[in-house]
Parts: C-alpha cells; sequence; structure tokens
C-alpha cells in the first residue's frame, strides 16, 4: 500500500474517534442537518477504520509468519509459516483493494433521482425506433431494480418508437447506476422498410439529469418564464383535447423548453414542468463548472455531452461495445432486455481505478 493511502486512512481514523465526540455533542444532536450529517460520515467512515484495523492485523500476522521461517528449522513448522506467510498476503491484497474502494470520492448525487431523456438523432424514423428501443431497455433495468419509472413527456415518430421522451425515474441509488448513459448511441442494422437487406446506421441521444434536491439550488425568476398551455395529445380517454391541461414552459434567457402533459391538473404539470426545468438548469450550471475545471481524464462519463458517441449496437453481429472502455460483448439482446449491468459494471470499475490513480498522485 502507498505511503500516501496509509496516511489518508490513518486522517480518516483521526476523524472518526472526532466525528464520534461531536455525535454525543448536545448542540450537535439538537441541530438535526448537522447531526444527520454526521451520522452518515460516521457510517463511512466505520467501514473503513473496522477495514484498516483488519489490515493491520493481517500484516502483523505475516510479520510474525515470517519471523517463523527465518527462526524454524524443522521442516513441519517451515511448511506451516509458508502456508501462513500465503494466506496472510491474500488477506492484505483483499483487505486493500476494499480499503482503495471505499476510499473513493462519493458522489452526492448518487442516492438521486433522475430525469431521463431520449432524442432520436440522425437517421429519420429508424432513430425514432431506436430511441423506443433504448427506452425499453431502460424499463426493463428499473423494473429488475426495483424502480419507478413516470413518463413526463414524449412525442411519438409516425412509424413507432419516440422523437422525444423524457421519464422520471424514483428509487434507490438511481443515478449513480445510469450516471455514464449520458451521450450518443449509435444503432447498426437492416431496417424493417429497407428491401435490399442494407444495414443503416442511425443514433440517438440519452442525457440522465439528477433531480435536485431542492428547486432553491438554481433561483428562477418568474419574469424568465413563459408559461403556455396546450391540449394534451395522445392516450388518455374523453379528458384528452378537451381541457387546456398541458403546460410548455420556456426558459427565456437560455432558450430551454420543457413540457409536461401527463397529469390532468395543469397545476401538477405546471409544478413538474418547473422542477424538471430545474433540473435542466442545475446540470447546465455544473457542466459549464466542469468545463472550467476541466481534468485530463481518460475516461469521459457521466459528463451530459450528447456530442459524444458512448456506445454502439450492431444488430446483424449481435454486438455492443462501449468505445470509452474499449468494451465488447456479444450479448446485445441480454442488454436489451435490461441486463444493463453488463455494461455497467465495467464502466463503474474504469472510473473507480482513474479516481484511485488520482487519489495516488495527489
Amino acid at each position: 500500500m502507498r505511503e500516501s493511502i496509509r496516511n489518508r486512512l490513518q486522517q480518516v481514523c483521526e476523524r472518526h474517534e472526532e466525528i464520534e465526540r461531536l455525535l454525543a455533542d448536545p448542540s450537535v444532536i439538537e441541530d438535526n442537518a448537522r447531526f444527520r450529517e454526521l451520522s452518515q460520515e460516521y457510517a463511512w467512515t466505520a467501514d473503513l477504520v473496522t477495514q484498516f484495523a483488519a489490515w493491520r492485523s493481517a500484516h502483523e500476522q505475516l510479520e510474525s509468519a515470517r519471523e517463523m521461517l527465518a527462526a524454524e528449522s524443522d521442516d513441519d513448522m517451515r511448511a506451516m509459516a509458508s502456508e501462513e506467510i500465503e494466506t496472510a498476503e491474500q488477506r492484505i491484497e483483499e483487505l486493500e483493494n476494499a480499503l482503495q474502494r471505499l476510499l473513493v470520492p462519493k458522489d452526492p448525487r448518487d442516492q438521486a433521482d433522475v430525469y431521463l431523456e431520449i432524442r432520436a438523432g440522425t437517421g429519420g424514423d429508424e432513430a425514432a425506433l431506436f430511441a423506443g428501443d433504448l427506452y425499453r431497455m431502460y424499463l426493463r433495468y428499473a423494473e429488475r431494480k426495483g424502480w419507478t419509472v413516470e413518463i413526463l413527456s414524449a412525442h411519438e415518430g409516425e412509424h413507432g418508437g419516440y422523437k422525444e421522451l423524457i421519464a422520471k425515474l424514483s428509487g434507490r441509488a438511481v443515478f449513480s447506476h445510469l450516471k455514464f448513459e449520458s451521450g450518443a448511441h449509435r444503432v447498426q442494422r437492416v431496417p424493417e422498410t429497407e428491401s435490399q437487406g442494407r444495414i443503416h446506421t442511425s443514433a440517438a441521444t440519452v442525457a440522465v439529469l439528477p433531480v435536485p434536491e431542492a428547486v432553491e439550488e438554481v433561483e428562477i425568476d418568474p419574469k424568465d418564464l413563459r408559461v403556455d398551455t396546450f391540449r394534451a395529445a395522445g392516450a388518455g380517454g374523453q379528458h384528452v383535447n378537451k381541457t387546456d391541461s398541458a403546460v410548455r414552459m420556456t426558459h427565456l434567457p437560455t432558450g430551454i423548453v420543457v413540457e409536461c402533459q401527463d397529469e390532468r391538473s395543469q397545476h401538477k404539470n405546471r409544478a413538474k414542468a418547473l422542477a424538471f426545468l430545474q433540473a435542466r438548469l442545475t446540470a447546465d450550471k455544473e457542466a459549464q463548472q466542469a468545463a472550467e475545471q476541466e481534468t485530463e481524464r481518460r475516461l469521459q462519463v457521466g459528463s451530459g455531452d450528447r456530442s459524444e458517441r458512448i456506445r454502439t449496437y450492431n444488430f446483424p453481429q449481435g454486438r455492443i461495445t462501449d468505445h470509452r472502455v474499449n468494451l465488447t460483448l456479444y450479448r446485445i439482446e441480454d442488454v436489451l432486455a435490461g441486463d444493463l449491468d453488463l455494461v455497467i459494471e465495467p464502466l463503474w470499475g474504469e472510473h473507480q481505478a482513474d479516481q484511485l490513480a488520482s487519489m495516488g498522485d495527489s
């Protein structure tokens, strides 16, 4: 283990003791927000302290076994010492890997719900059909995770799929699982309308926006909003097209336009549209800050840069390729059926490796 990481772990142990004292302070107990924040930090540091103690114990066992090996002349005792050395070294390696994973800085937004935007790109009708495929992939993945999915706005393609779809996904740690999905997704396949069997290339863009904890994070001046109402389109029974319940909200300074038409109440649609606009503005602000503080990282994931081609779905070969980590799988049907962890877990691994490398350099 590098000395820099050992020093950091020692600092965590000292911080853990400090938090323990603070949590017993009456003034902290009375401050609910601070008490909750410190309790969360205490839980995180507790795991590190426990694992670090186990690492130290394993090192003591290793040194003891090495001393035995050096001092003993009996073959049986030397064999026992060698076995203990091998066991201790393996245990130390496992603990070091666990400690480094725990040291990776946590994204405070990882537990957030998300707004999922899917838009058909180049490719006309085929792009809209592919956007529909992507939505069904995320829907099935959400079902596996036990999340809820709520469509806020959808504009269907002329021959199926979606020109644009915006949904809200709610549940446990949604953003942490989907944060690397933002970008351009490309599909290569033979469209149903293609009579000569030629492979076409189309694209759709995906944006994953964490739902802000509070609308106050980015203030929106009512004077900067233009709100239009219109009649909802699509399935919905006799109510549809009889009242102007759908809401289109335009943020004049940025030109961002959001819609919501899934509720019968104009008031509810307005509130949902405002919340989604809040997330868009917050994401744009964070993207601007990230651009100003751009770092040289090999893995550019979760940036929301929709112009970046992140993944290709090749149907004739049954192949799915993630270009950020040079990952190629011949399990396209499994991924589209909702087994998205096949792609997400390697991305997480690369992301953690980059963070650990950066942490070691610092």
